[in-house]
């Protein structure tokens, strides 16, 4: 069960990047992963899309 729970982790890391760091394609990111993510290609690509600069609001 334990093993599992890590896979599913693994899997969705990307998208756990995505939300933690605030990114401002997390849901975009996130369909990437579940929809393409099984495939290795797909997961790589949304884990350096993940990593990617952030954009800020400028302080007005």
């Amino acid at each position: 069960m334990e093993f599992l729970l890590l896979l599913v982790v693994l899997h969705f890391l990307p998208t756990i990047i995505a939300l933690a760091r605030g990114h401002h394609d997390g849901f975009a990111i996130f369909l990437t992963n579940l929809l393409l993510g099984w495939t290795v290609l797909g997961w790589v690509i949304a884990l350096i899309w993940s990593v990617t600069a952030v954009r800020r609001r400028a302080a007005i």
